[in-house]
């Protein structure tokens, strides 16, 4: 479905994106970790042309994205869903005017946007905050809404950029079991960008890791935490040891 080569991406003296290929396939989950500033929210945004690469393709079933016209784009989009770090509502509108928006803007008629409106904000269990603005609800709430706009197309690949990262630890939970539900019962792909270890051995399909803008290491997530061959893979596996040994401390004591 998804096939990426090469991407090459340079921002003034700084590369943050080399080398960097991947395939995702129809229903796969992949999810891309690393340490901040590795490039990971940047090689997800060029799979969309939100930023755009200084080489490399993007194939999306067969089409080049990257050779795209501003009109051949803006309908790829409507295929590729894309969920934020931050909400991006408009703060005058209700939960279901921001999840319509997008689509009527594009010139779907009113009442075939709505009902698609109210099938998505069903899907992320705010069928009974419809009439609600941003201010009214949870940080949580809010994400949810920005996941149910990039739902409304039937999108065939979601896009996913550290979308827990601006919330309080108390409402991540809301966001991931959300996520994790998604994962299992759609047949889009996905690649979801997080630090959520927990989600990643729970839901992904494959593991990819990056560091200093190249992947260097993927795989299961049984294989690529258990008998890492990079040294970020060995980072990850003491980071999920340590939390392991933690977690039976604070439950059995220290006997």
């Amino acid at each position: 479905m998804l096939t990426v080569q090469n991407l090459y991406k340079q921002f003034g003296s700084l590369v943050a994106v080399r080398q960097f290929s991947l395939t995702v396939g129809k229903g796969e989950t992949v999810v891309l970790m690393g340490p901040s500033g590795c490039g990971k929210s940047t090689a997800i945004r060029v799979i969309n042309r939100l930023i755009e690469p200084d080489e490399g393709s993007v194939l999306l079933n067969g089409v080049n994205v990257i050779g795209l016209n501003a009109d051949e784009l803006r309908d790829v989009r409507k295929r590729i869903g894309f969920v934020f770090q931050h909400f991006n509502l408009i703060g005058r509108l209700t939960a279901l005017e921001n999840v319509m928006l997008g689509m009527v803007m594009s010139g779907m008629q009113q009442d075939t946007a709505r009902d698609k409106a109210v099938e998505a904000l069903t899907k992320v269990g705010l069928e009974s905050h419809l009439q609600h603005k941003p201010g009214e609800l949870s940080g949580g709430q809010q994400q949810r809404v920005g996941i149910a706009r990039a739902l409304a197309y039937e999108p065939e690949l979601m896009l996913w950029d550290e979308p827990t990262a601006s919330l309080d630890p108390i409402l991540v939970r809301e966001v991931l079991v959300v996520m994790e539900d998604l994962a299992r019962n759609r047949a889009s792909g996905m690649i979801v960008v997080t630090h959520e270890l927990p989600f990643a051995l729970r839901v992904a399909d494959r593991i990819v890791l990056m560091d200093q803008g190249s992947i260097v290491e993927e795989g299961e997530p049984s294989r690529v935490f258990v008998r890492p061959v990079s040294e970020i893979g060995g980072k990850y596996k003491e980071l999920i040891e340590y939390q392991m040994n933690t977690s039976a401390q604070s439950l059995y004591g220290n006997d």
